[in-house]
């Protein structure tokens, strides 16, 4: 080592050196092209160097082996592992790279799960309901979801207040000009489902809405009760030729249907075989255009007032009645109610009248259950009957979902309305079949207060089909307001669930537990109710007199 020292210490040594060699060393091995002519002399080198520039003083490098024309492999090694050891390097970053990728995913989403989730904002479904502004059905629907999902949001008006465009890709868009409050309220909205309380068609002047119904149709919007229902139900004659059919399936015993003549205009208004008999006008309802007509004479009379009105007329026999029956169906639920006037009129739904929940039997239930099967279905329903004083009933009525709401258990049957559109709702809009309703939850059915300012206690329909009836008497009701309920008496039970009877009553409550105590005890004796009505009939013309 000492020797190679001294000799590269040398300059007359590095000088005899070849040209470049210093370099070659520390370049590594370079290849040249192959030459056929004879490499030139390290004496020629020395001779023909002055192109290049002079060589400077090597620096003193490690070791080197002897001075070779030939290349050491050394150098050519290492070039080697250089490139080897780049590659493993190159790898690891890589490899380094991707682990650190995947930890910085696996944090990610860790910290995406334990995030909270962000709640997913539906758009609320639009329930139009038509009915009168008497009932705020918002209120019934304020915090009911579909599905527990999307929300529902209630725009409420009348058949006059509205009005709508259909088309056939869009749907239909109704315009809505309602006056709530002294304020005048215009919304455009499209409706994804129809509750209907009111009647779609009168014969008073301004108040035939078919149009409407054919709109909603049109634009595919769903409702209860069904549109196609509801169009029907603008004639009640149409109604009454379905309700034969029923009677002719079910025969006189199982459908008791009162018999009833159809003259198409007054030309065909000749006569009729018995009298006295009842005319009905045109689309009649709520006791209008009805008129008790005693003999021929009297027909003859009624003849030119239907050739006035330009329009069908039906007759049929009058029944003398001891009260008049009413069965609904909302859903899956059933009520029976009795009525029996009081003032004395023809009319069991004009004047005052005694309104009693009597007990559901399968009699009662075929007659709605057969009923509701028309026109596709009828998921709220009542038939109106009469009982007779011959002991036979007769039905005459059938009515849609625009029927009134009777007796104490108004709340409830609001209640079940609601629940009854929400399962169609979810039916329709989001394919869910969801169990129509057939009660209500206890705290839902609270009593209605009376006029008189005592409350009574409500029954639960389980008692009522047990038969434990509950009466409530109705002053000075209009045609209009048929079957609506006055000053309920406070039941004298006292055990669970009852109320404490006041012990100050007023002549009215008096005057209706008398009556009531005397139907209890003279079931079965016709003549003593017929005495105990006719002399209620004077206490209360003298009570009402005061």
């Amino acid at each position: 080592m000492n020797y190679l020292r001294r000799r590269l210490s040398d300059s007359s040594f590095v000088a005899n050196l070849p040209n470049g060699y210093m370099m070659d060393l520390q370049s590594g091995p370079r290849t040249t092209p192959p030459s056929t002519s004879n490499p030139a002399s390290p004496a020629t080198e020395r001779r023909t160097p002055p192109s290049l520039p002079p060589q400077a003083p090597a620096p003193v490098l490690a070791p080197a082996p002897a001075p070779c024309p030939a290349p050491s492999p050394a150098p050519s090694s290492g070039g080697f592992l250089s490139s080897f050891s780049s590659v493993v390097k190159t790898a690891q970053l890589a490899q380094n790279a991707a682990a650190a990728a995947k930890a910085s995913a696996a944090a990610a989403s860790e910290a995406a799960q334990a995030a909270p989730a962000k709640p997913v904002i539906r758009k609320p479904k639009i329930l139009l309901v038509i009915d009168d502004p008497l009932t705020d059905w918002a209120k019934y629907f304020r915090g009911k979801k579909l599905n527990g999902e999307y929300d529902i949001r209630v725009e409420q008006a009348e058949f006059s207040e509205i009005n709508l465009a259909s088309y056939v890709n869009t749907g239909c868009m109704v315009d809505m000009q309602a006056t709530r409050g002294g304020t005048k309220v215009v919304r455009s909205f499209k409706p994804d489902f129809v509750l209907i309380r009111q009647h779609a068609y009168s014969m008073t002047p301004g108040e035939d809405f078919r149009s409407l119904v054919i709109g909603l149709q049109f634009g595919g919007v769903s409702s209860i009760n069904s549109l196609l229902s509801i169009y029907n139900f603008c004639s009640k004659p149409w109604v009454f030729s379905h309700m034969i059919k029923l009677y002719h399936s079910l025969g006189p015993e199982k459908f008791p249907l009162n018999e009833q003549t159809f003259y198409p205009n007054h030309t065909q208004m000749m006569t009729t075989p018995t009298f006295p008999v009842v005319v009905k006008m045109g689309h009649a309802h709520a006791g209008i255009g009805k008129i008790k007509v005693e003999n021929e004479l009297d027909f003859q009379d009624i003849t030119s007032v239907v050739a006035l009105a330009r329009t069908y007329a039906t007759s049929e026999p009058y029944v003398l009645s001891k009260y008049d029956i009413r069965i609904q169906k909302i859903g899956n639920n059933y009520k029976a109610y009795m009525r029996t006037s009081i003032s004395g009129n023809w009319k069991a739904n004009t004047g005052s009248a005694m309104l009693e929940q009597i007990a559901m039997t399968d009699r009662y239930r075929l007659w709605v259950d057969s009923c509701s099967e028309m026109f596709g279905g009828l998921d709220i329903c009542a038939v109106k009957a009469v009982h007779g004083k011959d002991g036979n009933d007769y039905i005459i009525e059938v009515m849609d979902s625009s029927m009134p709401l009777i007796g104490e258990h108004v709340e409830e049957d609001r209640q079940l309305i609601t629940e009854l559109v929400i399962s169609k709702m979810c039916s329709v809009l989001l394919g869910i079949n969801a169990p129509q309703p057939s009660s209500v939850k206890p705290q839902m059915t609270q009593p209605r207060r009376a006029q008189g300012g005592h409350r009574s206690a409500s029954g639960s329909p389980s008692q009522s089909a047990q038969g434990s009836p509950q009466r409530a008497r109705s002053a000075n009701t209009s045609p209009s307001q048929a079957f609506q309920p006055g000053p309920i008496p406070p039941p004298t039970a006292t055990g669970p669930g009852s109320q404490k009877q006041s012990p100050q009553l007023n002549k009215s409550q008096s005057l209706t537990n008398t009556f009531t105590e005397t139907l209890k005890g003279n079931a079965t004796d016709d003549e003593a109710k017929a005495e105990t009505i006719r002399s209620l009939r004077q206490s209360f013309a003298s009570l009402f007199s005061d």
